[in-house]
């Protein structure tokens, strides 16, 4: 896509972060945008910034877990649209510990949000998107986490693995139908966002989280600090915007992290890896970033 005046662009966790990033992006280029959340009060300040800004704004409570709750967004999108040219499925969360120590209900709930909402987009657009016979995209947010696989972020990595094969089996399949719709998965390592403070919208209130004992104490510590010395949102909602532009696939934010993909590819192919501390997991991070 080159042309974005006037056409629709949809974000699920639009009212922070990231996801908050790329809807004041797309509005900068003069598309109308529809932004979900659950946060209500996030959601209020978010449309009053965007609609100061000139922006023709639809702001929506959306949990992405809900297949109901998603295809009443796309319903109302295009209700007062008529069209959506760009869809983030943006939303997400994230805990960590040991995953034989997770409970059923924290599993059901990153991998409600993370994997089963960008599903729930895609069942609910895409075929909306194809009847309207134009150019489009798709954004879906992973991460580097959907690329290695860290110890103690099993339900993460689980729920961002997802995604990327998602998206890249979307790919291949509007490719094989002629359609004009393209796809990105989104990357990111370290961005400054609230991620690590999920729990906040947890279904019951936030959860009990493991001892701060070793390892979880400094992988806390440490996993904080690399995100409030991350990449700005704004920053990552540019490279989306490019990514946009010239059609590209993956978007990977640090690109000074790529020798550890290449890594993880090389122990797939010789049929072993090396068993990962976590902390020097997070160490070798900070000294590459």
């Amino acid at each position: 896509m080159e042309e974005f005046k006037g056409r629709v662009a949809v974000v699920t966790g639009g009212a922070s972060g990231i996801g908050l990033a790329m809807a004041k992006r797309f509005a900068a280029e003069g598309m109308h945008v529809v932004i979900a959340d659950v946060e209500q009060q996030a959601l209020d300040a978010a449309e009053a910034e965007l609609t100061a800004g000139g922006t023709e704004v639809l702001a929506t409570i959306a949990d992405v877990s809900k297949p109901d709750q998603v295809e009443a967004l796309a319903r109302a999108s295009y209700a007062r649209f008529g069209a959506v040219h760009v869809l983030c499925n943006n939303a997400g969360v994230a805990a960590g510990g040991f995953c034989w120590e997770e409970s059923l209900e924290d599993w059901q709930w990153v991998l409600g949000v993370n994997l089963w909402g960008v599903i729930h987009g895609l069942r609910s657009f895409i075929p909306r998107m194809l009847e309207q016979e134009s150019e489009g995209h798709v954004v879906n947010t992973a991460s580097m986490a959907g690329l290695t696989s860290a110890p103690l972020f099993s339900l993460y990595n689980v729920s961002k693995h997802g995604v990327v094969t998602l998206s890249e089996c979307l790919h291949h399949e509007l490719a094989m139908i002629g359609s004009d719709i393209k796809v990105s998965v989104l990357c990111p390592s370290w961005v400054d966002t609230k991620i690590a403070d999920s729990s906040r919208n947890r279904p019951g209130g936030p959860r009990d989280e493991p001892d701060l004992e070793e390892p979880f104490g400094a992988m806390s510590q440490q996993v904080r600090q690399l995100l409030s010395e991350g990449l700005t949102s704004e920053n990552v909602a540019d490279q989306v915007l490019d990514a946009i532009r010239t059609g590209r696939l993956y978007i990977l934010t640090h690109p000074e992290l790529n020798g550890v993909i290449k890594a993880r590819a090389e122990d797939i192919v010789s049929g072993f890896m090396t068993a990962m501390d976590p902390t020097s997991v997070v160490r070798e991070t900070l000294t590459q970033s």
